[in-house]
């Protein structure tokens, strides 16, 4: 039963994240949005494999922002620190108010105790009842994954921590009435699962997707973006990590369900048995193994009609630097009869993240696509591209940001976005330990600054020098 499953994870929880530190700093608020800096520490010639402002890593935790019009307010996440000298993560929340176009002061829904890494940040969810739930990711079962609950409705004054489970990069859905989470468990590699509850509280048995072997004895891995459509369907792009190698990740595959998970088809309403473990199934949408090349999957979403549109970068290898260019953005369409591949851009770097969204019928890509002032180093300048046949053409719409001092990094949007906060991101420098920030912006080209330091329970955000 799960129950036990999770009284005995949060037993291993205990042993292993002792950290020293006695005070947790969960439910305070921070008196500013201040944004972690990370590194992984693999170097090479042209910086570390990725490395700089990663508040809102990574691109397989989703929503990070979500609008609500019962109370006209977007609720965010993200990793946080409490000062620009501290590498201590903080999962924090905050809200934009759209009435006032004030800020709050972020809470800390949970204190990692001393983890200095982003891939356990946050993701979020607002239930019918309009209560807000955090779920937390982990790493493994070295460190555990938990979810939180808002003490009040459509409030972040407070949270209450409702699990704790095995339980990475989690990626939570309302389905109707249902709540839907795909997650990954590391099981010596990357493996696929989703749960689902009705309350939030009392959850399936982890339910195993995708773990498709590389031949008999070894195991390939997995990583997946997902999205839903109006409530009715649910759907993830994945690839695979060829014997468990997440350096070597290739191939695209899709997967879809119209009665939350109880079976799964193709684009095309073939079945799938899950979990999926054929290398060659009909759900492969891409054989990028045999062109020997990466796939690094940023954001997926549904056209007007519930056809699939993926977003990822393509390239020839792991390492930073310009041995494994071009680092192409592409988007991956099914048209009603087939899956069709078209490049928007390039940038310089395989962990460059950005995210479509969809405004009238228009088809949008914000991301740092152009060479940002840490060349082969993790983000860029933004740039606003446009597309008016669903990802087959692209054009330029606007140069978001120029002449930034650091990096601006993996973009996310807001679900149901409401402008002024349509988007927002993190600056920092992408080679060397350094302050970061948190933006947000419109389609239009307007930026604002969250305030780092706030005196007063909620200020009103800086319009920055990128404005057009």
């Amino acid at each position: 039963m799960k129950i036990e499953q999770n009284l005995k994870i949060f037993l291993i929880s205990i042993f292993f994240t002792g950290t020293g530190q006695s005070q947790s700093l969960e439910n305070e608020k921070i008196p500013g949005y201040r944004p972690i800096w990370f590194e992984l520490n693999q170097k090479y010639e042209y910086g570390d494999k990725y490395s700089g402002a990663l508040g809102t890593y990574t691109a397989k935790h989703h929503p990070l922002a979500l609008y609500a019009a019962e109370v006209n307010k977007t609720f965010f996440v993200y990793g946080g620190t409490k000062s620009a000298e501290s590498k201590h993560l903080l999962c924090m929340i905050g809200s934009y108010d759209h009435a006032s176009g004030l800020v709050s002061q972020p809470l800390v829904v949970c204190d990692k105790m001393g983890v200095d890494d982003p891939h356990d940040n946050p993701s979020i969810l607002i239930d019918n009842q309009g209560y807000i739930w955090v779920f937390v990711s982990g790493r493994g079962r070295v460190r555990m994954g938990f979810k939180y609950k808002s003490k009040k409705p459509y409030c972040i004054d407070g949270f209450e921590k409702i699990t704790t489970e095995e339980m990475t990069y989690p990626q939570p859905k309302k389905m109707g009435s249902y709540f839907f989470n795909f997650f990954t468990k590391y099981r010596g590699v990357r493996q696929l699962y989703f749960e689902k509850s009705e309350n939030g509280t009392q959850w399936s048995d982890d339910i195993m997707l995708a773990a498709i072997p590389e031949k008999k004895g070894q195991k390939s891995g997995h990583y997946q973006i997902s999205a839903q459509f109006k409530e009715k369907k649910t759907a993830t792009f994945f690839n695979r990590h060829p014997n468990g190698i997440v350096d070597q990740r290739t191939d695209l595959y899709y997967l879809e369900t119209e009665d939350n998970g109880e079976t799964w088809t193709t684009a095309d309403k073939q079945s799938i048995p899950i979990p999926l473990t054929e290398k060659n199934s009909l759900s492969r949408v891409v054989d990028y193994a045999s062109l020997k090349k990466n796939i690094y999957l940023k954001d997926m979403v549904f056209d007007s009609w519930g056809k699939p549109i993926c977003l990822y970068i393509r390239s020839n290898g792991h390492k930073p630097g310009p041995e494994n260019q071009p680092y192409e953005w592409c988007i991956t369409k099914w048209n009603g009869s087939q899956w069709t591949t078209h490049v928007v851009t390039t940038s310089d770097h395989n962990y460059d993240m950005g995210s479509l969204l969809i405004d009238k019928e228009k088809l949008y890509l914000v991301g740092p696509t152009a060479i940002g002032p840490q060349k082969w180093g993790v983000g860029g300048e933004l740039i606003v591209w446009k597309s008016y046949d669903w990802g087959a053409h692209w054009i330029k719409e606007k140069d978001l940001t120029q002449n930034s001092p650091m990096n601006h990094s993996y973009v996310r949007k807001s679900e149901n976005f409401k402008a002024p906060f349509v988007y927002f991101w993190a600056d920092g420098d992408a080679h060397q330990f350094s302050k970061s920030e948190l933006f947000f912006g419109n389609l239009e080209g307007k930026i604002w600054k969250l305030p780092y330091i706030m005196e007063k329970e909620s200020e009103l955000p800086q319009l920055t020098q990128w404005n057009h």
